[in-house]
């Protein structure tokens, strides 16, 4: 089993069928039900549960229930995250999550994957690789972002996304494959949707 903990780790293939760790898992699952039953007032609870069931919680984050995830103790939030109703982590290796990053609704964010190889499939097969979101990222709604990826400070990705590969800092990056649009410039600054003007700061 100590080989499967590495493998799981260090972006090896292994096989999905440890007893031990599906019972580990189970604990993750029981934590997320606690915090998905939870109350809206019942904030200050909400963020001890998150403080329980992720690796790290920086100051004012807020994730809206329900949240979905494989193991919790594999995400690290920065400070100031939010993220709206079902964002799912399938973080089973790291997922690092940036300072004042929001996540609009409908997010995936996956370490795992398996390979194509329809033998290696039928012996569930799987491999996990990091994915790291930099500070003062925007993922639009149903975006999803794929093993191994890495998204750089200041950007933004587009609802509906899929993101396949690194996307570098200070861009606006859209569409299925996820690509580049344009660098963050001068008329964000002006504008904030469309032609209508920011007018406070």
């Amino acid at each position: 089993m100590t080989d499967t903990r590495e493998r799981m780790k260090d972006g090896r293939l292994y096989f999905c069928t440890d007893e031990e760790i599906a019972n580990e898992q189970l604990k993750c699952l029981d934590l997320l039900y606690d915090y998905n039953q939870t109350r809206p007032t019942e904030q200050a609870k909400r963020r001890e549960l998150l403080k329980v069931l992720l690796a790290e919680v920086g100051e004012n984050c807020y994730i809206e229930p329900p949240l979905h995830a494989n193991w919790g103790r594999n995400t690290h939030l920065g400070s100031n995250v939010y993220a709206n109703f079902n964002l799912t982590l399938v973080d089973d290796t790291d997922v690092y999550i940036g300072d004042s990053v929001m996540i609009g609704p409908n997010v995936t964010i996956a370490t795992a994957g398996h390979p194509i190889d329809p033998e290696l499939r039928r012996k569930v097969a799987q491999f996990n690789i990091p994915v790291r979101i930099g500070n003062n990222v925007w993922i639009g709604a149903g975006a999803v972002i794929l093993p191994g990826i890495t998204i750089g400070d200041d950007s933004v990705i587009g609802a509906g996304s899929i993101v396949t590969k690194d996307i570098p800092a200070g861009v606006v990056a859209v569409g299925n494959p996820c690509r580049v649009l344009r660098p963050i410039c001068d008329r964000d600054r002006e504008f904030y949707y469309k032609d209508r003007k920011v007018d406070l700061r």
